[in-house]
C-alpha cells in the first residue's frame, strides 16, 4: 500500500494563470511568521489582563510551537497537491522549497523541545503536551483523514480554539492570575480569531474548492453573513468588557481596535483584493503590541 495520499485533482493548472512575484509585505504570511507573532502578542495581553508575568521561555516556546503547527499544515497541503497547481503563494512556497523547510522545521523543533526541558515547569510541559496532542489530531484528521467531509468540525473553529489554547496555556497556572479578567481576555481573543478566519474562508473559498478542502464558508450557507456579523458582535463584547469587567484596561481596548479594523477590512476587501486582506487580517489582530507603550501596569 502506498501511503502518500493521492493528488487532488484541480480544474485548471495554475501556471495558466498571472502568479506575480511576492511582494515584501506578503513574506511574514509566506513564512508563516505571522500566526506566531499574534499568538506571542496576545499571549502578553491575557499575562496583562491575569495581572501575572511570563519569563521569555514561555513566549520563545509558544512562538515556535505557532511556527512548526502552520508549517506543518502548510507543508502537508503541498505535498497533496499536484506541482504548480497550488494557488496562495504560501502554500507555493511551501511546495516548492519542501525539503529545505522540512529542515528548518526539524531544527526548530529540537530547539523548541531542548528548551521546554530545560526551562518550563512540570505543569507547563503537561499542559503544553495536552495541547500538542490536540493540534496532532487537528493535522491528522482535518488534513488526512477527513480532509473533503462536510461533516467535520470546520477548520476555522478549531484553529481558534488551538491559537486561544496556545496564547493561554502558559498564562494559566502562574501565581496570582486574576480570573475574570483572563477568562474575557481569553474569549475575546479566540472570537478575534474566529472572526479572522471566517473572513479569510469567504475571501477564499474559491481557492479552497480548487485545492479539494472543506472551509466553513463551504459547509454552510450563512458564512457570509457571519462573517459580516462576527467582527460587529466581538467589538460589541469587548466595548462591554471595557466597561463592566475592567474599566480602562488596554487589553479590550485592543480588543475592540482589532474587531473595527476586521470589520473595516471586510467591506473594503472587494477594493483591496483577497491577498492584501489576507495579509492585513492578520495586522489587524497586531493591536496587543500597543501594550508595549503602557507597561507591566496596564
Amino acid at each position: 500500500m502506498n501511503p502518500r495520499p493521492q493528488y487532488t485533482t484541480l480544474p485548471a493548472p495554475v501556471q495558466s494563470r498571472s502568479n506575480p512575484a511576492a511582494r515584501w509585505w506578503q513574506w511574514p504570511t509566506i513564512l508563516s511568521l505571522d500566526a506566531p507573532a499574534v499568538a506571542v502578542a496576545w499571549q502578553g495581553a491575557l499575562a496583562t489582563a491575569a495581572g501575572v508575568s511570563l519569563p521569555w521561555p514561555e513566549r520563545a516556546v509558544l512562538a515556535a510551537s505557532v511556527w512548526l503547527a502552520y508549517c506543518a499544515d502548510r507543508w502537508i497541503e503541498g505535498w497533496r497537491l499536484q506541482a504548480g497547481r497550488v494557488e496562495p503563494e504560501r502554500h507555493r512556497f511551501s511546495q516548492r522549497w519542501r525539503w529545505p523547510l522540512l529542515l528548518a522545521w526539524t531544527v526548530v523543533l529540537a530547539g523548541a523541545v531542548a528548551l521546554s526541558f530545560r526551562r518550563l515547569t512540570a505543569a507547563e510541559l503537561a499542559r503544553g503536551a495536552g495541547l500538542l496532542a490536540a493540534v496532532s489530531a487537528y493535522l491528522l484528521s482535518h488534513q488526512l483523514v477527513h480532509r473533503s467531509w462536510r461533516g467535520r468540525l470546520p477548520k476555522e473553529a478549531c484553529t481558534a480554539l488551538l491559537l486561544g489554547g496556545g496564547a493561554a496555556v502558559f498564562v494559566l497556572g502562574r501565581p496570582g492570575l486574576r480570573v475574570p479578567p483572563f477568562g474575557t481576555a481569553l474569549g475575546l481573543f479566540v472570537l478575534l480569531c474566529l472572526a479572522n478566519c471566517v473572513l479569510i474562508s469567504v475571501w477564499e473559498a474559491e481557492v479552497d474548492r480548487r485545492h479539494g478542502e472543506t472551509s466553513l464558508a463551504q459547509q454552510f450557507r450563512a458564512a457570509g453573513a457571519l462573517a459580516h456579523l462576527l467582527p460587529w458582535a466581538t467589538a460589541i463584547l469587548a466595548l462591554a468588557a471595557l466597561v463592566r469587567v475592567r474599566p480602562g484596561s488596554p487589553v479590550f481596548l485592543c480588543a475592540l481596535a482589532s474587531a473595527l479594523l476586521l470589520a473595516a477590512l471586510h467591506r473594503a476587501e472587494p477594493r483591496l483584493g483577497r491577498i492584501p486582506a489576507r495579509v492585513l487580517a492578520d495586522v489587524a489582530l497586531l493591536t496587543p503590541l500597543a501594550l508595549l507603550l503602557w507597561g507591566p501596569a496596564a
